[in-house]
């Protein structure tokens, strides 16, 4: 619990500027912002300097009465440490105004101290003093009554209760003085919650801290509720959780606060993961589909660190909603190379390729999430087994089919990237079964689809064959070298692959055999 020193205030080490507190007929005050008590401080230095350092005269104190405006923040504020009183000595003797000949008082403030005094309900009934000291050269005087502050406030209780009479108290190292004088305030209204409905998040956290600092716990039960019922913007939900979670052990009730965020069940429910990506899968809303998948992308992405457990029932769900999509797929390719549908008419065809293309969106979008979870070589081996479905491939219109394609250079594109390592045998099938499908689409893929990226396509491809054993390099470059030399840009353009793949195979022999003989011969 935090502590205090108890001293009579020197004349000649402080300044007392009194300024006008809006006060309302319960009591409640408009405390400075921290802006204000660094300009007065500001204004009263050059007032010195005009003057040839000469003191100013003490005015009266102030209270005027019109409608309070509290001072409210940003919402970006950050949320500031609880204010701190560094001394355990207590020393009654009475606060009064300064005399023309002082007596001398030990005290660790500097000469240069500057005052402004704030007071609250009925000024002339008040019989307590509270000076707090902030680190900026700024101290304020509260004159507030023993009895608002012992039934609110637990803390300032137990230390008026420890020495008797006592008419003043000093906080040294206040941090936070704006919300400590603020949170005193309030001590004198008959309903808190309704003090807090204009501020801000920020704002309500720093007054929650100090309250716990002083016991004051209507204020902490009000603070709470405010919390519970307002909305939470941006980087505040994670600011709320870590300022009340501590709070669980004092009986406040944080539970409805903390529910927001979090639910009483002990994991995630599997069935709400499953259902959402149905529901994606079905969509056949173009717009509606494309940004969800976008969405549950981007979200899985900032999950990829969860636990081994949660990990297997995503990979789960995404294989089964895979193998439903490629069962779907293949027979609407049956259904379109049939020679029967080539004679139905255009209004009858629409659906089906539309269908298919739909099925074939789903799968990338699918094959996606796994590469980026690095658990996709099962669906690199689900891929390179669709024997069928690459040879009913050239059987559609290029326009219908292309997306198939590029799942194709999804996986190659993973493969390249290390974000899947699927065995020697399903990277050779891989590319026997679907590089020549891929190729064939290559030209439709650079000019009719906006997310393709020829490099990042090629690169990932070459890579993919320079993993083969140097014969299956060889067989793979060189029939893409045939296609090559006939379409040009119309084919994957692999001609780093092939360098590779040439000075393996005729440079490398070389050199190594040049390397043995010196090895001999010396």
């Amino acid at each position: 619990m935090t502590e205090f020193k108890v001293g009579s205030l020197d004349a000649r080490a402080t300044k007392i500027r009194n300024v006008p507190i809006a006060v309302t007929p319960e009591g409640f005050w408009c405390c400075p912002s921290q802006a204000v008590l660094q300009k007065t401080t500001k204004n009263q230095n050059q007032q010195a300097r005009t003057k040839g350092g000469a003191s100013p005269l003490a005015s009266k104190a102030s209270s005027v009465r019109r409608v309070p405006t509290i001072s409210s923040e940003r919402r970006t504020h950050s949320t500031p440490t609880r204010s701190r009183i560094n001394s355990d000595e207590q020393k009654c003797s009475p606060l009064e105004n300064s005399t023309p000949n002082p007596p001398k008082v030990v005290s660790d403030r500097t000469q240069k101290q500057h005052k402004i005094s704030v007071g609250f309900g009925q000024l002339e009934m008040s019989d307590f003093k509270v000076v707090l000291y902030g680190k900026d050269g700024v101290a304020v005087k509260m004159s507030v009554h023993k009895n608002i502050l012992a039934e609110n406030s637990s803390w300032f209780a137990d230390k008026l209760s420890r020495q008797s009479p006592m008419s003043s108290m000093e906080v040294p190292d206040c941090e936070d003085m704006e919300i400590y004088v603020e949170t005193v305030g309030l001590m004198y209204c008959n309903d808190v919650k309704q003090r807090l409905i204009k501020q801000s998040v920020p704002r309500v956290l720093r007054i929650l801290k100090v309250a716990e600092l002083l016991g004051f716990k209507a204020c902490v039960i009000s603070c709470l509720e405010y919390l519970e019922a307002v909305p939470w913007v941006g980087e505040e939900e994670e600011n709320v959780v870590s300022s009340v979670r501590h709070l669980q052990s004092g009986n406040y009730g944080v539970s409805p606060i903390l529910k927001r965020v979090c639910s009483d069940l002990t994991s995630p429910p599997d069935d709400t993961f499953v259902h959402i990506i149905e529901l994606v899968l079905k969509s056949s809303e173009d717009r509606g589909r494309r940004e969800m998948k976008s969405l549950v992308l981007k979200l899985l992405k900032e999950n990829s660190s969860c636990t081994s457990s949660s990990v297997d029932i995503c990979a789960e769900t995404l294989y089964s909603s895979c193998q439903n999509c490629l069962e779907s797929l293949l027979a609407l390719f049956r259904q379109a190379s049939d020679n029967d549908f080539a004679e139905q008419s255009l209004h009858l065809k629409e659906p089906i390729f539309r269908h298919i293309a739909l099925e074939a969106d789903n799968l990338l979008w699918l094959a996606e999430i796994l590469a980026d979870r690095n658990a996709a070589d099962e669906f690199a081996v689900m891929w390179s087994n669709q024997h069928e479905l690459a040879e009913l491939h050239s059987k559609l219109p290029t326009k219908s089919r292309h997306l198939v394609s590029c799942v194709t250079a999804r996986l190659f594109v993973a493969i390249g990237k290390g974000e899947m390592l699927p065995s020697k045998g399903t990277r050779r099938l891989l590319l026997d079964v679907w590089l020549q499908p891929l190729m064939d689409d290559y030209n439709w893929l650079q000019h009719g689809c906006r997310s393709f990226d020829r490099k990042v396509v090629e690169e990932g491809i070459g890579r993919t064959i320079l993993t083969l054993p140097l014969e299956d390099q060889q067989t793979i470059l060189l029939t893409w070298l045939g296609s090559f030399l006939k379409v040009g840009d119309s084919c994957p353009n692999l001609q780093k692959a092939f360098e590779v793949w040439w000075r393996r195979t005729f440079v490398r022999p070389y050199v190594e055999q040049g390397n043995q003989s010196q090895s001999g011969q010396s």
